[in-house]
């Protein structure tokens, strides 16, 4: 039952994230991306750092802009440009290959065994995602493929070494020193590469304040807790939840057109994540939890 419960709300992070491309073509201004995940990634990791009061010591601030640049300032980064380049349903998918690399890069860095249960998840899980693109009938713009592509790479990366690398600090803390550090490395990229951003409306603001608050900083204390707690593959397969996510969000709120072969899709990416979720159970993680320390 524990086991359910841990993957249930692991699941809430990538079902919130399919939002991220729906907010981000219809509240944000286009053209800054870069920006756009600063907004997203400081404040956040700011908030949470007030809340923790706590900051990294030794090999952990070195350990902690590693993951936030591989889990936040590459993957938010390529994430928006694929966001903004791609149809919201399109962009979420392109990640798909992620669970893939996750599986290999565990077996490299953690010393895990390449289940072959896993790695059929997973390609059925791209299968899956492969007939909801088909299935929509648009173009693929390219430069937004690679970004997408770029940005499972990276995001698959950081939740390996997330649980190589498991902090001796609380999980807000530990969410709090990848989200600040991820977002500080962010602003120079915005200032270099982007135009000045305009002045927000309040419909900008109440998709920055999403983002930061429920797609940032709620998500990703889920997101790594589960990390700690779920084999790296089984959490990463839980990743396919965001493209149908994103799908749905298109057909309902901004009238997508949705084929029945873009059904047969989703139905295979769930059958993708229950295998995933077996392959999981099959050796238990050798860490259940974060360990616990009162910030000082």
């Amino acid at each position: 039952m524990k086991h359910q419960v841990d993957i249930a709300l692991t699941a809430v992070a990538p079902l919130v994230w399919g939002s991220t491309y729906y907010v981000t073509t219809e509240f944000l201004p286009a053209g800054h991306p870069i920006t756009v995940a600063a907004l997203r990634a400081l404040p956040a990791g700011l908030l949470l750092l007030l809340l923790a009061r706590q900051l990294p010591q030794g090999i952990w601030w070195l350990r902690a802009f590693i993951l936030g640049a591989l889990n936040f300032t590459l993957f938010w980064a390529l994430l928006f440009v694929a966001a903004y380049r791609l149809p919201g349903g399109v962009a979420a998918t392109v990640g798909a290959i992620q669970p893939l690399i996750v599986v290999f890069l565990a077996a490299l860095l953690l010393d895990s065994t390449v289940k072959a249960s896993a790695v059929i998840a997973a390609l059925i899980g791209i299968f899956g995602v492969g007939i909801l693109v088909l299935g929509s009938g648009i173009s693929l713009d390219p430069i937004g493929l690679l970004a997408g592509i770029g940005g499972a790479v990276s995001m698959g990366t950081g939740t390996v070494l997330t649980r190589k690398w498991q902090a001796p600090v609380p999980l807000l803390t530990f969410t709090a020193w990848q989200l600040t550090a991820g977002g500080l490395l962010l602003v120079p990229l915005a200032l270099f590469f982007e135009p000045a951003f305009p002045v927000l409306n309040a419909q900008n603001i109440t998709g920055i304040v999403y983002l930061t608050l429920i797609g940032a900083a709620l998500t990703y204390i889920l997101w790594f807790r589960g990390i700690s707690r779920i084999e790296p593959g089984a959490v990463s397969a839980l990743g396919f939840l965001s493209p149908i996510s994103a799908v749905l969000i298109g057909w309902i709120l901004l009238g997508q057109a949705l084929t029945l072969i873009q059904i047969v899709g989703a139905g295979i990416v769930l059958t993708a994540i229950w295998l995933g979720q077996r392959a999981g159970r099959v050796n238990p993680p050798i860490l259940t939890k974060l360990p616990i320390h009162t910030p000082t």
